[in-house]
């Protein structure tokens, strides 16, 4: 039988596919390769990188508008003549030991705490808090002359702060760590008062609304001392030294019996804080004899303060607290249970510290 198919010609025969050509990059391939390869790695690299720093720019920025940004500001760069400050006796503070312990903290540990300062309008930074640190950096600066007291950390206020509420930022860390007397409290909203940029010019009023964190009875002692300082004026040589009770009732006496005129010319002649303090006792008590004025109940006293040495003693019902610069954490505990045992003694009336 023939293989030839109808159509007169042979199948055709079909060969196996040729096997492929196995190509092998030559060293320009591989390095072209390894080129592209690279470029699309360091691309999308770049592409996440500016994602980030877009979403780090826009961080910051939310972070400088609203003031939570630290910046490092010359010194001269600062005025303090704007805001009025909330301490008296800022010449005393300024030469005191308190500050050169300050400036002795931040000179061996460098400054912790930054200020805040705000824009004036004449666009110089004005400080707002932080006049104690302030103070003690223009005083190394000024008794070294090293560049690393040339300059302070600061916030900037965000925005354009209303006055009233520059008051009370400036007040608020003292308040809080109860480093200001009644006086100075009540001098600030005196200052406030008398200020044109503020609309209230009451300045028992605006004690509310620059103390409203403070319990209502201690905004009662601030008014009564913006009383008292209003009344006697600058016959009050040392308002500082004024205790809030004497400074209360002598507010109390003379709101009943508006005679102030020989009050007054006795504080004149007064030559220290003693003398002061004598004068108002007698004024208070010869009032109150007299039957003038009646002797208010005094309160139970809640809490007071005093120093021993240098160690300060807060005292309260049930509790007896004291801050040192000693480290009580490093003393042997036989130590401390021998000192307050003798501690109890005392309080029982049992042992006697001559």
């Amino acid at each position: 039988m023939s293989k030839t198919n109808k159509f007169g010609f042979d199948p055709v025969e079909t060969k196996a596919p040729p096997k492929p050509r196995e190509r092998t990059p030559g060293p320009m391939g591989a390095a072209v390769r390894d080129v592209a390869e690279n470029l699309s790695e360091t691309t999308e690299a770049k592409v996440a990188q500016r994602r980030q720093n877009a979403e780090d720019a826009k961080t910051f920025r939310a972070a400088r508008n609203e003031g939570r940004v630290l910046v490092r500001l010359p010194l001269i760069d600062i005025a303090t003549d704007d805001l009025p400050r909330d301490r008296l006796e800022l010449e005393a503070v300024a030469a005191s030991d308190e500050m050169e312990e300050l400036k002795a903290s931040i000179r061996e540990r460098g400054q912790k705490e930054p200020v805040e300062v705000y824009e004036g309008t004449d666009g110089r930074y004005q400080l707002k808090k932080g006049w104690r640190r302030f103070t003690a950096l223009s005083q190394l600066f000024s008794e070294t002359g090293e560049d690393e007291f040339a300059s302070i950390i600061a916030r900037i206020e965000a925005g354009q702060g209303d006055r009233i509420s520059r008051y009370i930022d400036m007040v608020e860390e003292n308040v809080v760590r109860e480093d200001l007397t009644f006086a100075e409290m009540a001098q600030v909203a005196i200052t406030a008062a008398d200020d044109e940029a503020i609309d209230e010019v009451d300045a028992a009023e605006l004690v509310n609304r620059l103390y409203g964190a403070l319990h209502k009875t201690k905004r009662s002692y601030i008014r009564s001392f913006v009383f008292l300082l209003n009344t006697l004026g600058d016959a009050l040589k040392w308002p500082k030294a004024i205790a809030r009770n004497l400074g209360v009732d002598a507010a109390r006496v003379i709101k009943s019996e508006k005679q102030v005129a020989a009050l007054r010319e006795q504080l004149f002649e007064c030559s220290s804080p003693e003398s002061q303090t004598r004068i108002l006792t007698a004024f208070v008590e010869s009032e109150k004899a007299s039957g003038n004025v009646p002797a208010k109940a005094q309160p139970r006293k809640q809490k007071f303060e005093f120093f021993v040495g240098k160690t300060k003693v807060t005292a309260r019902r049930g509790e007896c607290r004291l801050v040192s610069e000693r480290d009580f954490a490093t003393l042997p505990k036989e130590r401390l249970e021998e000192a307050v045992k003798a501690f109890e003694e005392v309080l029982k009336g049992g042992l006697r510290i001559r």
